[in-house]
């Protein structure tokens, strides 16, 4: 029979071994991530050997991640990166011959996969171009990768390591956001001012949204039901109705908004806007507006429930911002020591 010392000593490891939540960060052209304790907001640790990496995504039970590349690789690297062990150049060069369904490798880059609990670059996955953003299905089977300037995204399956389809959206895709169900797929397109629905079932595109004038990052309310687009050129915010398609709402934030993020509860939107050096907060329950000053150059923007905190990188210097979203006041910075945070994601706990 356990003693009354013992429970409480059992109790009291399990509640002191708890893990904090954690974020991950890539640095662009530093080649690396950040982990951030988000109950201490220090930097813990750094991965390496990535390569330009600005796009980040988890897998929803916190296996992968999966970070894009804005630097080419040739060819010959490429189908080394994404060969199978077990198959031969052939036999791989005969999988790649069958056009862009197939992942036909034209100008690659490629995806690097990591496992947080090893720390480093597991695997590699060559795309057929520069990718820009990332994201995964709710599900954990499948990653997108935006390739900004070849005006598409590839659908690289998780379990296999291999592109199983490429989809022209429109001219600079830049954001991908999954429908919480895992069904529908949004894309942003900057050059015809759309996002493009595509049903995650066949890859196929449903229907073209209008948004405005170079939609870029983009939010899903919690509801699911309305889709937050940053257009960069007209500087302000929409709410598009997913059911109707049509929008319902338009925000001025200011000149070149880019991060775009919305609290748990769905009553606040945050936007920041890189050329005004803002951060915009919208109480989505009467539209009324707050605004702080960040300098320079607020950009990447991130919500966490867990600790109830907002996170704003910078464009121009290396940190990251804490503020309380209640008070919009800044509570501390974080030095992230080299790069520009970029896509930044909360590990599942």
């Amino acid at each position: 029979m356990k003693t009354l010392m013992t429970i409480a000593m059992t109790i009291w490891t399990s509640v002191t071994v708890a893990s904090p939540p954690v974020m991950y960060v890539p640095t662009g052209d530093t080649d690396d991530l950040v982990i951030i304790d988000l109950d201490l907001d220090k930097v813990i640790g750094r991965i390496d050997d990535l390569e330009n990496a600005h796009g980040l995504a988890v897998s929803p039970n916190g296996e992968y991640l999966v970070a894009g590349s804005m630097r080419p690789v040739d060819d010959a690297e490429a189908r080394e990166i994404s060969k199978p062990a077990a198959m031969s150049e052939d036999e791989h060069a005969a999988h790649h011959a069958g056009g862009d369904d197939a992942g036909a490798i034209k100008s690659p880059s490629y995806l690097s996969i990591i496992q947080p609990g090893q720390g480093r670059v597991m695997r590699r996955v060559a795309v057929p171009a520069l990718t820009h953003h990332t994201a995964i299905s709710p599900d954990g089977k499948h990653a997108i990768a935006v390739h900004s300037g070849a005006g598409g995204i590839s659908v690289v399956d998780l379990n296999r390591m291999d592109v199983v389809k490429t989809i022209q959206t429109g001219k600079w895709p830049n954001y991908a956001v999954f429908s919480s169900d895992g069904k529908s797929l949004y894309v942003s397109n900057a050059g015809p001012g759309s996002v493009s629905e595509i049903d995650a079932h066949d890859w196929s595109i449903r229907r073209e949204l209008t948004v405005g004038e170079k939609p870029e990052h983009m939010v899903l309310s919690p509801d699911g039901e309305t889709l937050f687009v940053a257009n960069v050129d007209d500087g302000t915010a929409v709410s598009v109705d997913l059911t109707s398609g049509a929008q319902t709402s338009r925000f001025n934030i200011g000149a070149k908004p880019h991060g775009i993020d919305v609290s748990k509860d769905g009553r606040w939107l945050f936007v920041s806007s890189k050329s005004d050096q803002t951060l915009t907060r919208i109480d989505l329950t009467d539209n009324s507006v707050s605004r702080i000053g960040l300098q320079p150059s607020p950009y990447h923007v991130a919500y966490v429930a867990e600790v109830n905190k907002l996170y704003v990188s910078s464009r121009k210097a290396a940190k990251i911002w804490v503020l309380d979203p209640a008070s919009m006041k800044v509570v501390t910075e974080i030095d992230i020591g080299r790069g520009v945070a970029h896509q930044m994601v909360l590990l599942p706990q």
